[in-house]
């Protein structure tokens, strides 16, 4: 089966970390760029990062550059997202991408407050 799922969301402090995992299966994942998007309450779904094939080349978007590292394991068919320094306004529903594929996971929630 074709899917994505995410995972490691939940609760975390201002300025507190956490480490979103993202397991594929279904395609090979070995040969995709992968991407992480994210929405928060009431605004549209943004790109936060992307990495390459074989995880030479990655993007974030400005707000998060310096916090957040996108990194994939093509061994376990997975893509992380490891997000440092978190802020209230990192609060949002984060989800997996394959842009090939135009497939998307079901996404996990990140709320970042005191």
């Amino acid at each position: 089966q074709v899917q994505l799922v995410e995972s490691g969301g939940g609760l975390v402090q201002p300025g507190g970390s956490l480490r979103l995992s993202c397991a594929a299966s279904g395609f090979t994942f070995s040969s995709k760029t992968m991407r992480w998007y994210r929405q928060a309450p009431g605004k549209e779904r943004e790109l936060v990062a992307s990495i390459s094939s074989v995880g030479l080349s990655t993007s974030n978007t400005n707000s998060v550059k310096g916090r957040f590292t996108i990194s994939r394991d093509n061994a376990k068919n997975a893509v992380y997202l490891q997000m440092n320094s978190l802020k209230p306004e990192d609060t949002a529903v984060y989800y997996c991408n394959v842009p090939l594929l135009a497939l998307w996971g079901k996404g996990t929630l990140v709320t970042v407050s005191s």
